[in-house]
């Protein structure tokens, strides 16, 4: 099994004992695969066939950064350094691969362990004790030839991410939300994963149409769900968490990967929401921004931002005062030079005035029949549009195209880099409303649902707006005042 070596591990003068040094190149062959395992058993078998003793093991695996600076790396020099008098030590690598794959690390970190007094050996390469031309030649090639696989394998990779993503295909780990499913026709393909997928779908949903006029506010909805993973041991989950959800395209049914060069492309996924709902949450979230809801108006103040004081008229606050026994809960103003300043009012009494307001501003059964039809005239109105409809964006689509490729053209004649730059920057603007309107054609025509179960929600609230309220509800609560009231803060 192996080759006999050019040292005698049995000269009495010196007492050799082997360092197993174990590498392999990502977490998961660390945690899942057997790659440590095999190179251990490997090296143990080499080192009793030797005739030495494995003094101790060190091994890296999926640890970025130069070679020479890892934490395991600069142990076993120190080991090897600190070597007993008498001892010489005797790194056992499994090939030369093991080692590094990169020329120039390779021969950094063999000579670091020559100075470290040890000597280099492998069960698949002969390391000779005195380094000579022949030798570095030979170890040379060969480290060339671990550094060309490497780069080799990474191209080759890239070039498959690259054509799967061309393709319309995610090549990497499914996001949340997601789930990779071996499809017929396709090889591995996102599905959707329920029921965290339904709860992202009502998340950016709610954030594109305003129910969640912030991140903030979407990121408490999130957090309320038992479903969503990635917390933080308090519950809570990051803001910049939400951002990158709310921006990943994928979502919208598309894929694209800067550092690949792949623009925009439409996916064989299907999107959570449309590219349309996916421009409104990026509108929204660089849209000026507003001060973000406090927790407890959702849940224990919900008329705070819609009620003011009455000698201000500046928007009221809110707080619990502590009693002998338990905590009370009560709206006031806080504006300084106000003769109410401090003066508060018991939530239930407010609330309560509110409620009976509510309940003074049910439309009569003629004037609300009225509304019904004019919104249900208008749901058959926009139906009958589908065909126009069609026909403008098919349109609108050949025109883009042909826009495109003019500047395709123009692009081609020039040999200013910063025109060419512009050019792309423009192109990249037009296949993106491309996008967009070849998305709104395929979804033209018959609607998702009847015009009864979109319109349900509206037609309850003009029915009666006290209702929804009295549900208790804290959306239902919310969307009222919004429908009904001016936000103050």
């Amino acid at each position: 099994m192996f080759e006999q070596q050019h040292i005698d591990y049995q000269d009495s003068s010196v007492s050799y004992e082997a360092v197993l040094y174990l590498r392999v190149s990502d977490l998961k062959q660390k945690t899942k695969g057997s790659g440590l395992q095999s190179q251990e058993t490997r090296g143990r078998e080499y080192a009793k066939f030797l005739g030495i003793p494995v003094a101790e093991t060190f091994h890296d695996g999926g640890v970025s950064g130069k070679i020479l600076d890892r934490p395991n790396v600069q142990r076993m020099l120190r080991f090897l350094r600190n070597a007993p008098s008498g001892v010489r030590y005797v790194v056992i690598i499994d090939e030369i691969s093991r080692l590094a794959r990169d020329y120039r690390v390779h021969f950094d970190l063999r000579d670091a362990i020559d100075a470290a007094g040890a000597l280099l050996e492998s069960p698949s390469t002969v390391f000779k004790a005195v380094r000579d031309a022949d030798s570095n030649y030979t170890e040379g090639i060969q480290a060339l030839g671990a550094q060309h696989w490497r780069e080799k394998n990474a191209e080759t990779t890239r070039n498959r991410k690259w054509a799967r993503l061309k393709g319309g295909y995610w090549p990497y780990k499914a996001p949340l939300g997601y789930k990779m499913q071996r499809v017929e026709g396709h090889g591995n393909l996102l599905v959707r994963d329920e029921p965290i997928g339904s709860v992202l779908q009502e998340g950016f949903e709610g954030y594109a149409s305003g129910r969640f006029s912030t991140q903030s506010e979407l990121k408490r909805f999130f957090e309320a769900q038992p479903d969503f993973p990635s917390r933080l041991p308090d519950g809570s989950i990051r803001v910049q968490r939400v951002t990158d959800l709310i921006t990943h395209p994928i979502y919208a049914g598309y894929v694209h990967c800067d550092i690949l060069g792949v623009s925009l492309t439409k996916g064989q996924h299907k999107g959570l929401i449309t590219l349309e709902t996916h421009d409104a949450m990026q509108a929204r979230r660089n849209s000026t921004a507003v001060a973000p809801a406090r927790k407890d108006i959702n849940l224990d103040f919900p008329l705070r931002g819609f009620v003011t004081c009455s000698d201000c008229d500046k928007p009221l606050r809110s707080c619990w005062s502590k009693g002998k026994s338990k905590k009370y809960p009560y709206y006031l103003c806080q504006s300084k030079g106000c003769e109410s300043y401090g003066k508060s009012i018991p939530r239930a009494k407010l609330e309560g005035h509110f409620a009976e307001l509510l309940k003074t501003m049910r439309p009569s059964q003629k004037l609300f029949q009225l509304v019904k039809a004019m919104l249900f005239d208008a749901w058959e109105q926009r139906s009958n549009q589908a065909d126009e409809i069609k026909v403008t964006l098919k349109r609108d689509i050949r025109a883009l195209e042909k826009q495109v490729d003019g500047l395709l053209d123009r692009m081609v004649e020039t040999t200013s880099t910063r025109a060419i730059q512009a050019f792309e920057r423009k192109i990249d603007e037009l296949e993106r409303k491309k996008l967009l309107a070849k998305e709104k054609l395929a979804h033209a025509g018959a609607p998702r649902k009847t015009a009864s179960e979109m319109l349900e929600l509206s037609m309850r609230f003009l029915a009666n707006p006290c209702k929804l309220w009295e549900t208790g509800n804290i959306k239902l609560q919310r969307l009222v005042l919004r429908l009904t009231f001016t936000v103050l803060s």
